[in-house]
C-alpha cells in the first residue's frame, strides 16, 4: 500500500503539515534494516495492535526471551509467542490478520514500528511486512526491566472501569494505542507524558493531549477513517495489564488544546469494553526517568466510577 492513505493525508492537511508529507514519508519503507534486526533480536517484548472479529481493535503485548523476535528476511518476522486464550487478539491470531507492532527499548528510548499480515505458526506467527519505520525517543520513560517469575490471573470484563482502575489511569505516564484504517489495516504506537496527562473523565471516557510528534500522523489518520482503536495501559511494577476498546475523536480545535501544556490537539475516547488481566506480564521494570520532553501534565480531572 502507499506511504499515506486518505485518512493521514486529511490530518496532516488539517494540522497544517501536508507539505511535508512527502519529506516524512521517505523514512517508510517495507525492509528492516541490517542494525534493526540487531535492534529486535535483544527485545523482550513487542506491542500488537489489531482487529477482532467484531470489528473492534485492541492493543496487546508478546514476551519472551530476548532473540524471540527475529527478522529471517529484510520484509519479513518471526515472532515465537502469541497471546494467551482470553487475550481480545488471540483469536484473530489464530488466521491470517493484519498487525500493527511496535519494539520500544525503554533503556535506551529507541522504538520501531513495522506492519504487515501475520500467519500463524506452531507456538508463534510470521509477518509479512509492508511498513518498516524508526520513531523518535521523545516522550518515553527510561526504565530498566528485570524477569521474574509470573502466574497470570485470568482476565476479568467489563464495560467500564473500576475505581481502582481509574486511579491507575490517572497515574498513568505511557500506553500504547491500536488504530486501523478503513481496511483494517493496522498500527501499534505509543503515548507517553508525565503522570496526569492521561485523564478519566468518568468510568467511560477518558482523554489525553496529543503532543508534536513525527508528522505522519499515523493514528490521527486512521482515526479519520476508523473511530475503532485500542489502548493497553501496562502497570510496570506488578505487570498487570489494562487492555481497553472503544472508539476516539480527535478535537482539532486549538483553543482546547492551548488550554493543555503541550497540546497540539486533544483526543477523547470512548470505552466499549475493558479487559484487565493480573501478573500478565513477566516483566517488572524499574522507577521511570522521564523524558525530558513531557510537558507538564495538565490537572487531571477527577470521575466517578462503578
Amino acid at each position: 500500500m502507499g506511504a499515506y492513505h486518505h485518512g493521514e493525508r486529511i490530518a496532516q492537511e488539517r494540522a497544517g503539515l501536508l507539505d511535508n508529507a512527502d519529506f516524512s514519508s521517505a523514512a517508510i519503507g517495507s525492509a528492516i534494516p541490517g542494525i534493526a534486526r540487531d535492534f529486535l533480536a535483544e527485545q523482550p517484548v513487542i506491542v500488537i495492535g489489531g482487529t477482532d472479529a467484531n470489528g473492534d481493535v485492541w492493543a496487546s503485548q508478546l514476551t519472551g526471551e530476548p532473540g524471540f523476535i527475529s527478522a529471517p528476511g529484510p520484509t519479513s518476522l518471526d515472532i515465537a509467542a502469541v497471546p494467551p486464550p482470553g487475550d481480545p487478539l488471540h483469536e484473530p491470531l489464530t488466521r491470517p490478520t493484519h498487525l500493527g507492532m511496535l519494539a520500544m527499548e525503554s533503556t535506551t528510548r529507541r522504538r520501531m514500528r513495522m506492519n504487515g499480515t501475520a500467519h500463524p505458526t506452531p507456538g508463534g506467527l510470521h509477518v509479512t511486512l509492508d511498513q518498516v519505520y524508526a520513531n523518535c525517543p521523545k516522550y518515553i520513560q527510561k526504565r530498566e526491566p528485570t524477569k521474574r517469575p509470573t502466574s497470570p490471573a485470568a482476565p476479568r470484563h467489563s464495560h467500564e472501569l473500576s475505581a481502582g482502575q481509574v486511579a491507575f489511569l490517572t497515574t498513568a505516564d505511557t500506553f500504547f494505542i491500536a488504530t486501523a484504517d478503513q481496511d483494517g489495516n493496522a498500527d501499534a504506537s505509543h503515548r507517553g507524558g508525565n503522570p496526569g496527562f492521561l485523564q478519566t473523565l468518568g468510568p467511560t471516557r477518558l482523554r489525553w493531549p496529543d503532543y508534536a510528534g513525527n508528522a505522519m500522523f499515523n493514528t490521527l489518520g486512521n482515526l479519520q477513517v476508523n473511530p475503532h482503536a485500542g489502548l493497553l495501559v501496562p502497570d510496570w511494577t506488578t505487570g498487570t495489564l489494562l487492555q481497553l476498546t472503544g472508539t476516539a475523536t480527535v478535537d482539532w480545535n486549538p483553543d482546547h488544546a492551548d488550554a493543555v501544556p503541550g497540546a497540539q490537539r486533544i483526543v477523547e475516547f470512548t470505552i466499549h469494553h475493558v479487559v484487565q488481566t493480573d501478573h500478565a506480564s513477566p516483566l517488572s521494570w524499574s522507577t521511570p526517568q522521564y523524558s525530558r520532553f513531557n510537558p507538564p501534565a495538565h490537572q487531571p480531572v477527577e470521575g466517578g466510577t462503578a
